[in-house]
C-alpha cells in the first residue's frame, strides 16, 4: 500500500496494491499495520455506504463537530467521484483550502481526510457506490455542513451542470457562517 501525501497536512491518499490474476483481483483495503507503519493510528468504528444514481449528484461538505468528530477513509467502488476534503481547523495555514482528487472502481485509491475537515464528493459517473470508514459514530446533534459551491474556498467541480442536492446541503451556510469547534492544537 503506498501511502501519499497531499497539499493539505493530513489529508492522504492511499493507492492500494492489487494482485490480479485469471481469476480477477485482489487487495487490502485497510491493514491496522500498515497504517501504523505510515504514521496513521486510526480506530475505524463504523463503516458507511451509499448510492447515487444520477451523475452530477454532489454530497457534501460535511463534517461533524467535536467532540464526535470523526476522520474518514473513503473508496469509491462503482462509478467515479471527483472527493473533495476542505481545511476547517480555525488557525491553520490551510484553513479554507481544499484538495480534491479522482476515485474510481477503476483506480482504487482511497482518500484519507481527518478530522478538522469537511468532506464531499460528486457523482462523475451514474450508479455510483461509496464506501467509508469512521472512527467515531454518526452523531445528528454534531452534524454540520457547509455550501458546495462557496466562493471564499473555490471548490473546482469536474462538471459543470447544476448538481442534484439533498434539501440539507443546498441550505448549508458558506464556510465563513459556519459553526465550528475545530481550532489547530486542540488535537487536531
Amino acid at each position: 500500500m503506498n501511502v501519499l501525501e497531499t497539499s493539505l497536512s493530513g489529508v492522504k491518499v492511499i493507492e492500494p496494491k492489487v494482485f490480479g490474476d485469471h481469476r480477477g483481483w485482489f487487495m487490502e483495503t485497510y491493514s491496522t499495520e500498515v497504517f501504523k507503519e505510515a504514521g496513521i493510528d486510526i480506530k475505524f468504528v463504523q463503516g458507511n455506504h451509499s448510492f447515487s444514481t444520477a451523475k452530477g449528484t454532489l454530497r457534501g461538505l460535511h463534517y461533524q463537530l467535536n467532540p464526535k468528530a470523526q476522520t474518514k477513509l473513503v473508496r469509491c467502488t462503482k462509478g467515479a467521484i471527483f472527493d473533495v476534503a476542505v481545511d476547517i481547523r480555525k488557525g491553520s495555514p490551510s484553513y479554507g483550502k481544499w484538495f480534491g482528487i479522482e476515485l474510481s472502481a477503476e483506480n482504487k485509491k482511497q482518500l484519507l481526510i481527518p478530522k478538522g475537515f469537511a468532506h464531499g464528493f460528486m457523482t462523475l459517473t451514474s450508479n455510483v457506490e461509496v464506501q467509508y470508514k469512521v472512527d467515531e459514530l454518526y452523531a445528528p446533534d454534531c452534524d454540520r455542513g457547509i455550501i458546495w459551491n462557496d466562493p471564499a474556498i473555490g471548490i473546482e467541480w469536474p462538471i459543470d451542470i447544476t448538481p442534484v442536492l439533498s434539501e440539507k446541503d443546498q441550505k448549508a451556510p458558506i464556510l465563513e457562517k459556519a459553526y465550528n469547534n475545530f481550532v489547530v492544537g486542540d488535537n487536531l
